[in-house]
């Protein structure tokens, strides 16, 4: 008999995390090895254990989830990300994208839905809500928006983004280094690029732009 999917939950709500917890592992062949309130912990649990997938919520204080993905990927390349939110902003989606997701789950579905996504993606197929997949194309190259973002932000690089998205939160230059592993010195130089690049030079803007963009919520 094969074993359990082993599975991590991310999200900063204790209630969801208990109450998806316990759906899940109403199902013989799916066990949760972790549930934490923050990517940041998320990253080094799925060092440690090497969950096949991580059910991770987009919107959450601390490291970006989209960073936490990345570096799991670095570290347990046979992990599988499925993002859930509650939101399917055409950025959200686009960097789910990028960093190579697996699944995005809109919390709007029924539990069901979060299981059979499961099974999809170590079945080998993606998963998407059908809000999400109304959205996207896929095909040979990967999955993609259907209608790329034209904007002044489709200019940044991922970094640039990730920086936009902490300083709309209002996170100091340190916190922002400290959390994406980086010195205070790249984070001053990623600030001015994205400022020069966007014409903004005002945090208060940066943080309007940032949620106009749909980078970060209101």
């Amino acid at each position: 008999m094969s074993r359990p999917i082993s599975i991590m939950l991310v999200d900063d709500h204790a209630m969801l995390r208990g109450m998806l917890k316990m759906r899940l592992e109403a199902d013989p062949n799916l066990r949760v090895v972790a549930s934490v309130g923050q990517a940041d912990e998320a990253v080094t649990q799925a060092i440690l254990l090497k969950p096949d997938i991580v059910l991770m919520d987009i919107d959450m204080p601390g490291m970006l989830c989209f960073e936490a993905t990345r570096t799991i990927h670095e570290h347990s390349p046979e992990t599988r990300v499925i993002f859930l939110s509650a939101f399917f902003h055409d950025r959200y989606i686009e960097m789910a994208m990028a960093v190579q997701a697996w699944g995005y789950v809109t919390k709007s579905e029924p539990e069901e839905s979060v299981i059979a996504a499961i099974h999809k993606v170590m079945s080998g197929v993606a998963y998407f809500s059908p809000e999400v997949q109304a959205r996207i194309v896929v095909d040979a190259r990967g999955a993609r928006l259907a209608r790329p973002t034209r904007s002044r932000v489709s200019t940044l690089t991922d970094r640039e983004m990730e920086v936009l998205r902490y300083l709309a939160r209002g996170l100091s230059k340190k916190e922002i280094a400290r959390l994406m592993h980086l010195s205070v010195n790249t984070i001053n130089r990623h600030t001015t690029s994205l400022m020069n690049r966007l014409d903004i030079h005002d945090r208060v803007e940066l943080a309007r732009f940032a949620i106009r963009e749909g980078l970060a919520e209101a």
